[in-house]
């Protein structure tokens, strides 16, 4: 992947013109980079390659992780091959999806994209915001501040930093964890939920979240390991704190399997494959009485304000992915004192920020 980058340079537009229809596909390579490196249980993001993708008037993004079954070079290959299956009518998202179901099971993060780009395109050509489309309130939203991983001085400083959110998610999965949370509450009388990214044994997860009970954290996410669906259901019927779900779900289909194991799910568009199937993961979720975050990935503006636009769905939102980030070239939605705000424009609302 670094010999691609490093080829066609760090921001290239690309047209992949279609032999039939006319429906096109263009896209762009851009790295980001968060403002400071950001530390999770098992890896640290100094700097981030995503994909942007634009069909007609419309723009998505692939946050390209290969812990989802994505490889940089495979998203390519998937939107060239996505041409040829898009058809003439930008508005045919339903057999759209279809077809590129059956182009590759894999790849959400390109799914997402070019549906992404699809519905603001056709929100576009409607004339109103994709909340509107979609019959949504697009209200305001309070949104968590993540704090990665650090030394605790360090995540101490994060925190004071941003005095202004309501409720801060604090990554975990070291040895300290719990002295880190204590030190963090020595700050703030906030609410904090944390996030182990899979990194405890279920025994341990256990005996952290009964000390964590007396430090304010009001949920827990992905406790175990991703694939040990018996350890998440251990630790959920022991827990005096509703646990989450994030990367043992990625679709509908994930969610009659985790009935009954955990309190809640986290969808992000990009594991979903998109907003189509984030709605039918809200209506199915609802169905089992199971919680609701909205998360995202380390992204610009676009991403998070397709995501965005789904907020008012859910219990718990997290979308602060482009509020961390030192570069994010568009503007879109955006927080203020811990509020998420969406644009009015017509589609997601987005737009490049001047050079």
């Amino acid at each position: 992947m670094t010999n691609i980058v490093k080829h066609w340079g760090t921001l290239a537009a690309y047209n992949w013109r279609p032999k039939g229809g006319t429906v096109e596909i263009r896209w762009e390579i851009l790295q980001i980079h968060p403002a400071r490196p950001f530390a999770i249980s098992r890896a640290t993001t100094a700097e981030k390659t995503v994909i942007l993708v634009y069909i007609g008037r419309g723009v998505g993004e692939a946050a390209v992780y290969q812990s989802h079954g994505d490889t940089f070079e495979g998203v390519l290959a998937f939107l060239r091959e996505a041409q040829g299956v898009l058809g003439e009518d930008p508005f045919d998202l339903e057999g759209i999806e279809a077809r590129l179901h059956r182009l590759a099971a894999g790849y959400t993060s390109a799914k997402n994209a070019v549906l992404m780009a699809l519905y603001d395109h056709i929100a576009q050509e409607l004339g109103v915001p994709l909340y509107r489309l979609l019959g949504l309130s697009g209200k305001p939203m309070p949104t968590s501040y993540t704090i990665g991983l650090g030394t605790p001085e360090e995540m101490v400083q994060d925190l004071r930093a941003h005095p202004d959110f309501p409720v801060y998610k604090i990554k975990v999965g070291m040895p300290n964890d719990l002295e880190i949370l204590q030190e963090l509450r020595r700050h703030t009388d906030k609410p904090f939920r944390v996030d182990a990214n899979g990194a405890w044994q279920p025994k341990e997860a256990l005996r952290k979240i009964h000390a964590m009970a007396d430090l304010g954290v009001e949920l827990v996410e992905q406790p175990v390991s991703p694939e040990d669906w018996e350890g998440l259901a251990y630790v959920t019927a022991r827990s005096p704190i509703p646990v989450f779900a994030d990367e043992s779900v990625h679709t509908t289909r994930d969610l009659p399997h985790l009935v009954g194991r955990v309190d809640g799910i986290n969808i992000k568009l990009a594991k979903s494959g998109g907003l189509r199937e984030a709605l039918r993961m809200v209506a199915v979720a609802r169905a089992f009485h199971l919680r609701i975050m909205l998360g995202c990935m380390v992204e610009t503006s676009v991403a998070i304000t397709a995501a965005a636009h789904l907020a008012s769905l859910v219990d718990a939102v997290d979308l602060d992915g482009a509020y961390l980030l030192a570069d994010d070239p568009f503007e879109g939605a955006w927080i203020s004192h811990g509020t998420l705000h969406l644009p009015q424009r017509p589609g997601l609302g987005i737009r490049r920020r001047s050079p």
